[in-house]
């Protein structure tokens, strides 16, 4: 008899701890989202190519940021480095679509979706339980929608994005052998704000 594979994501075995953590400080995994790693030179035809696959004008050439099309985004990670996302687009097939568009100008695309997962914390106090482990200046003033930034975040190595205005709701891109890691500190840093006086 044959075995039956099962897809579980890193966080299987959290969902009940990160399901009890208060609505000011809710951690919620993104289970399952394709990541491909593309490499291209910015100001060459592949960028061009590579974005209308991506669904995006351009792809970002400023340092830490980040454009959103109708179902990817496109994180800036160097200056020829870039990570695309998408939670509609399976990564195998966003993998071939570039590879396919960008064949000729000596580009690179990798789906990388089992490298990392994604969690979101949202609540108004997201971002008080950022600052417990992460050196940037958080507030939304100066890193909002459209920034991205690789940083520390507890001793992990993190993609930290805002989803909103307000510095209530980020999106924590980790590394899939540091997610357990990065769960349970988590948890930590939003035990507090479950007491209720």
């Amino acid at each position: 008899m044959a075995d039956t594979l099962t897809r579980r994501s890193p966080l299987h075995s959290h969902r009940s701890r990160l399901a009890a953590l208060p609505p000011s400080a809710s951690v919620a995994e993104e289970p399952f989202f394709s990541m491909v790693d593309l490499w291209v030179d910015p100001a060459g035809p592949g960028a061009g190519a590579a974005a209308n696959v991506l669904g995006v004008d351009a792809l970002p050439v400023a340092p830490s940021t980040v454009v959103d099309g109708p179902d990817a985004s496109v994180i800036w990670l160097g200056p020829q480095e870039w990570l695309a996302i998408s939670a509609t687009r399976d990564g195998e097939e966003l993998e071939a679509a570039l590879r396919a568009a960008v064949a000729t100008y000596g580009v690179a695309a990798v789906d990388v979706s089992a490298q990392r997962t994604s969690l979101r914390l949202r609540g108004a106090n997201a971002r008080a339980v950022l600052a417990k482990g992460c050196s940037l200046d958080l507030h939304p003033r100066v890193f909002g929608p459209g920034d991205a930034a690789q940083t520390m975040l507890g001793h992990a190595g993190v993609v930290l994005m805002p989803m909103s205005d307000d510095g209530t709701d980020y999106r924590v891109i980790v590394r899939s052998s540091f997610a357990r890691y990065l769960a349970d500190w988590l948890i930590d840093a939003a035990g507090e704000f479950a007491i209720t006086w």
